[in-house]
């Protein structure tokens, strides 16, 4: 038997697969992990497990209005925070292998999370928040401190192309402070704003260290550079 399986967690939420349930000798004895080091990894194998079937039944929560924004918004960013730094451990990551081959391995149909996962953010991040100006002249009555900050944070970003940062690890927490700070302005879908959400997703499926190449680099920063001035029309 795999000796991962006699870690993997059985949240309330988890039902599971009765062929695989079969298939154990319960008069069968256990093999436990031998060293530190083998505890560890199964350790975080199930934690990821739990963090995956978590993330699932959030979303599901979330879809049926079951659970405010604010909540939604905390859970899923720090379970999205916790698996990104589980799978960033070289002997984890070899292990995990990847999301679908963990997905195949533990016969989990988890189809939320799994977008969840590849978007790498929030629901309520990619989307507009409720509640802020929705037209020009609501805009004019948006806080100037949001807007700053809006502004401060494309500025920023298009700095950073702009110095030669062109790492994963560098360039997406700049990105995701920006539609952050957009969306707590406008609800407006202005110009180009998607192009900053399809380069989160770009950046949130490669490896930390990963960069962008040059062409890629330039292409960001056109498309960044669009969607800023697409910002500021919704302020006039």
């Amino acid at each position: 038997m795999n000796p991962r399986q006699a870690y993997a967690p059985t949240p309330h939420s988890y039902v599971p697969n009765s062929t695989l349930s079969a298939t154990i000798n319960l008069d069968e004895e256990v093999k436990l992990a031998e060293t530190r080091a083998e505890r560890d990894l199964q350790d975080s194998l199930a934690e990821i497990f739990s963090i995956i079937v978590t993330l699932d039944e959030l979303e599901k929560a979330f879809l049926k209005d079951a659970i405010p924004e604010a909540d939604y918004t905390e859970i899923c960013e720090r379970s999205l925070k916790q698996y990104k730094s589980l799978v960033a451990d070289d002997t984890v990551a070899k292990a995990f292998v990847g999301l679908e081959e963990f997905k195949a391995e533990w016969d989990l149909e988890v189809p939320r999370a799994t977008e969840r996962i590849r978007v790498g953010m929030p629901s309520t991040a990619v989307t507009t928040s409720s509640g802020v100006a929705s037209t020009p002249s609501a805009a004019g009555n948006t806080s100037g401190t949001l807007i700053l900050e809006a502004t401060q944070d494309f500025i920023t970003f298009l700095d950073a192309l702009r110095l030669g940062l062109f790492a994963k690890d560098q360039l997406h927490p700049l990105l995701t402070d920006v539609i952050q700070s957009v969306n707590k302005v406008t609800d407006r879908d202005f110009e180009n704003r998607g192009k900053i959400v399809q380069w989160l997703i770009t950046l949130n499926q490669m490896k930390a260290t990963e960069e962008v190449s040059e062409d890629q680099a330039r292409e960001l920063e056109l498309d960044i550079n669009s969607a800023y001035q697409g910002f500021k029309s919704t302020l006039t």
